[in-house]
């Protein structure tokens, strides 16, 4: 009799239940919910969200109604290990081309949402181009200063539902991109919207992603900190202070058998 293979069991940061799927399975599970009564709203929690939160209720609401989060950081990643759960990193940006893959494979329909016109433009010829049979039902990036609660998002997701799309990626940047996901899911509960932040950009190649080895070591929060030192790095700061805090709160969480 073979011995059983160990599985990795979810883990719990924050009071939120994080994925311990590996990233290949998790696109694979993603498509195959999309457009049925599974479909699932995809977020990755990093630090910033964690930060945000404690200061936004809706973008917490919306955090717990989603039905899917990934760990997006090392620092998720190491408070899920501090319960003896076995997660690996899995970011919205990396989550884009093994979904298109599978979609294309499968016969699921995407579409684009964020970013800009330019960057849509670019970035659906290049998906094309790299995935035959890919089915990409519609790309619109709204306005700047666009409200996620808005009567013009209620609008752009109508839209998104007569296109018959079964997957949304949505490229808005956090809280916005989460609070657009959680109000299209509840009007299209069988669309999956899927969180990615620049990764449209990265792309389009209009953002740089930092180098692979820098992030196989987990130092990508340094390459965006250098690239745009007044924006992020405040933010970091505050990330770096709310860490110890996060992690003992993960520590206590009773370990998973």
């Amino acid at each position: 009799m073979s011995e059983a293979k160990p599985v990795s069991l979810d883990a719990v940061v924050e009071d939120l239940r994080i994925s311990a799927l590996p990233l290949s399975e998790t696109a694979v599970l993603i498509c195959q919910n999309a457009g049925s009564v599974a479909a699932q709203n995809v977020f990755t929690l990093n630090l910033d969200h964690v930060v945000k939160m404690r200061k936004d209720a809706r973008f917490r609401e919306a955090y717990g109604r989603a039905g899917l989060i990934t760990a997006d950081g090392f620092p998720i990643v190491l408070a899920c290990s501090l319960q003896g759960a076995r997660v690996s990193r899995v970011a919205g940006s990396d989550l884009i081309a093994p979904i298109i893959a599978e979609a294309a494979r499968s016969g699921k329909s995407i579409y684009l949402f964020g970013s800009s016109s330019q960057v849509l433009t670019k970035t659906s010829q290049l998906l094309h181009e790299r995935n035959a049979g890919l089915t990409i039902a519609g790309a619109f990036a709204p306005a700047q200063g666009f409200d996620p609660s808005s009567e013009d998002a209620r609008r752009c997701i109508e839209t998104i539902g007569n296109s018959g799309a079964d997957l949304c990626f949505v490229a808005l940047g956090a809280p916005k991109q989460e609070l657009f996901a959680d109000l299209g899911k509840r009007l299209l509960p069988k669309v999956s919207f899927v969180c990615i932040g620049a990764g449209l950009d990265f792309i389009a190649g209009t953002q740089v992603r930092a180098p692979h080895w820098m992030q196989r070591w987990n130092l990508e929060w340094l390459w965006r900190a250098a690239s745009d030192p007044r924006r992020l790095l405040y933010r970091y700061l505050l990330c770096m202070a709310a860490l110890p805090g996060i992690l003992a709160r993960a520590a206590l969480v009773p370990r998973r058998r």
